[in-house]
């Protein structure tokens, strides 16, 4: 046996991963607010004023927007409701449809929508962030798309320190209650 402090391995039983059902009510809302409002809030309402010229239109737009938005959260919820299962669309479209329409979705999800809407928030963190800095013109695309890059970077290193971060701790903990291999020796 490498690890005196542990169980014997026949007593050892894998355990099952399950995902922990906990989210309260602001942390819904907050969660079903920012994928439905998404970055699009702050990016499209000059477009959409400029298109159709009048700030009532622009706001009636806006409105039958917010109902059509809530129509798909309502039809969210009725699924949801259905199907109990944590998975979300994969597991809506897999017990609708089959695993082929599943697996294009998840693999289209995967490859195409979600990189895209990471790109499309960091452009719009960018365009914030550098306009400051360049009064009276519109900032530089190429200065815009690397401010983007790195909040890209900043995020996704963040995210893997928050996650490696506690799995290393475990880590270095099992190592040192095991056996040493190499000095043949017990470290506590």
């Amino acid at each position: 046996m490498l690890c005196p402090h542990s169980q014997s391995e026949n007593k050892l039983k894998p355990e099952g991963l399950k995902m922990k059902r906990e989210i309260g009510l602001i942390g819904g809302v907050a969660l079903v607010s920012g994928t439905m409002i998404g970055s699009g809030i702050f990016m499209s309402p000059q477009f959409v004023l400029g298109y159709v010229g009048s700030p009532g239109a622009s706001l009636v737009i806006w409105a039958l927007s917010g109902v059509v938005a809530l129509f798909g959260a309502l039809s969210y919820t009725e699924l949801g409701t259905i199907i109990s299962e944590s998975g979300g669309d994969f597991i809506y479209i897999l017990r609708i449809y089959g695993s082929g329409p599943a697996f294009f979705a998840a693999f289209t999800f995967i490859l195409v929508v979600k990189p895209f809407s990471i790109a499309a928030m960091a452009i719009s963190i960018a365009e914030y962030a550098v306009a400051p800095f360049y009064t009276g013109c519109p900032p530089p695309q190429l200065v815009v798309k690397c401010a983007a890059a790195v909040t890209i970077l900043v995020v996704a290193i963040m995210t893997f320190l928050k996650q490696m971060l506690p799995v290393s701790l475990k880590y270095k903990d099992t190592h040192t209650n095991c056996v040493d291999l190499k000095k043949k020796k017990f470290i506590k």
